[in-house]
């Protein structure tokens, strides 16, 4: 053999080993990621050919499965409780997803290369290849009240409430309204789902946003919280019992402008001055928009930042929007953010993580909505380990604003008093917020609410927002307490 045919055999024989070398390549590690491209039309149709995983709650409700189908697709999607649970589930259409359908997509419909030995073992078996079940993190009973609350209790008002477990971070109630049901989009019949589809995108109240995680409102009082760990952090001798200035009016350098009280109420006894737990039972604006200043916006970002705001990293897995603190130019604005006004900004998820903060003895833990992941033969495949996420404030400084928010809703004079344990049953720690929207009538501030129950031995926190719904203990604080009630008696507590 010449050497030029020497080398035109080399070179084939090369090709031929990369060739192989890719197609064990893309055939053990890539199988995911080609069966997600859109102009796969052979992934296309196997999505209906195979039976997709179910989506499961913590206690056992099936809240998507799919079910025998009777066109030309083996299987169709099917959603058991709808609205109710759209926000975790979101849908699997023809030609989309959304929620947990999307983001544990490869897993639900098998092809994830976790599966991979488990789906070869099926074949050599002649059994059909079947999706994984992903169980979430929610609790059905707490789902429900926090779901069944917002249609009855909001008077058609847009809110979200999303529950957590302090101590992992596992989400056990995101209940959006208005939602919509997802089994309208899960149909096989194009013109029907692009019907469907237009109907959602122009509906009142916009049904398809996921207000949990994906909407951000005002903080309104609740910000106080975060205001708090700043001021007993940063001042080591202080206490909930230190005196702090409150006037009845505050002055604001720079301006014209004079910050007030809600109805012009004095704090504390009128005397200009008053203990730091009364003046957060009581939500006086002017004490805390004073501290604000005092910390300066510098402090005030840095402490909302522990708690989880400013990011935009955060997943469930869905994305969650960002809460933000926007750093105010002047001393008055200041103050305006440290009450949850000027730019603050929240979502229902990050109301939670508030009040899970301090329940967790001021370690944040990561908020997760995904529990485990099971194949069809029933092994675990996946299971999501609780971490922390940040460290707030310290255990001593969480006690202390643990004992203000207990005022108010223990002392007579909070806030919250109307929830106290003899009308609960219970005792729960909380903070209420009555966020200025630029709507200047009456009853058109958003109402929120975030705390956490048994004050003793936390097991839930709780975050409320109503758009629209006035004062936080009137619209928002009812709803944390169905919530809480429900969740608790699944504990026996």
């Amino acid at each position: 053999m010449n050497r030029a045919l020497r080398r035109i055999s080399f070179a084939v024989l090369v090709m031929f080993v990369l060739l192989l070398i890719n197609i064990n390549y893309l055939q053990g590690f890539e199988p995911a990621s080609l069966a997600a491209k859109p102009g796969n039309a052979r992934a296309f149709d196997a999505q209906f050919q195979y039976q997709r995983g179910s989506i499961i709650t913590s206690d056992g409700v099936t809240i998507a499965e799919s079910r025998p189908s009777n066109d030309i697709y083996k299987y169709q999607r099917y959603y058991p409780h709808g609205p109710e649970y759209a926000p975790v589930t979101g849908y699997d259409t023809l030609y989309s997803q959304s929620g947990i359908e999307y983001y544990k997509d490869s897993v639900l419909n098998g092809s994830d290369s976790s599966l991979t030995v488990r789906n070869l073992i099926d074949l050599l078996t002649g059994k059909q290849r079947k999706g994984a079940n992903v169980t979430v993190t929610i609790n059905s009973q707490a789902q429900n009240a926090a779901w069944t609350a917002l249609q009855q209790t909001t008077g058609g008002k847009p809110g979200a409430v999303v529950a957590l477990d302090p101590q992992t971070g596992a989400i056990l109630a995101m209940a959006s309204y208005p939602s919509y049901d997802p089994n309208v989009l899960a149909t096989h019949n194009g013109n029907q789902l692009n019907a469907a589809d237009k109907t959602l995108l122009i509906a009142p109240g916009n049904p398809l946003l996921n207000r949990a995680i994906n909407y951000t409102w005002h903080p309104g009082s609740t910000f106080k919280i975060v205001t708090s760990s700043a001021y007993l952090t940063q001042n080591p001798g202080s206490t909930p019992q230190t005196s702090v200035y409150s006037p009845t009016q505050l002055t604001l350098p720079q301006t014209t402008h004079i910050l007030t009280n809600n109805n012009g109420e004095v704090c504390g006894d009128g005397s200009g001055h008053a203990p730091l737990i009364t003046a957060f039972a009581q939500s006086c604006d002017t004490t805390f928009g004073s501290l604000g200043m005092t910390l300066g916006a510098p402090t005030l970002n840095h402490f909302a930042t522990l708690y989880g705001m400013n990011s935009d990293t955060l997943r469930i897995p869905m994305p969650v929007s960002p809460s933000t603190y926007d750093i105010p130019p002047s001393k008055a604005l200041t103050a305006f953010s440290a009450i949850g006004q000027y730019n603050d900004s929240v979502t229902p998820l990050q109301e939670a993580m508030f009040a899970a903060t301090i329940a967790n003895g001021g370690k944040l833990m990561t908020p997760y909505l995904v529990k485990q992941v099971t194949a069809s033969d029933l092994s675990t495949v996946q299971t999501t380990a609780p971490t922390q996420l940040s460290q707030p404030v310290s255990p001593a400084v969480a006690t202390q604003v643990g004992q203000m928010m207990l005022a108010v809703v223990q002392n007579p004079d909070g806030t919250a008093n109307a929830f106290n344990t003899a009308a609960v049953g219970f005792t729960m720690a909380g903070k209420t917020g009555t966020a200025q929207n630029g709507v200047n009538n009456t009853g058109l501030n958003d109402a929120v609410f975030t705390g956490y129950a048994p004050y003793d031995n936390p097991q839930i926190a709780v975050g409320v927002i109503i758009q629209g719904g006035g004062y936080g203990a009137t619209a928002a604080a009812p709803i944390a307490v169905q919530v809480i009630k429900a969740y608790l008696a699944t504990l026996g507590k």
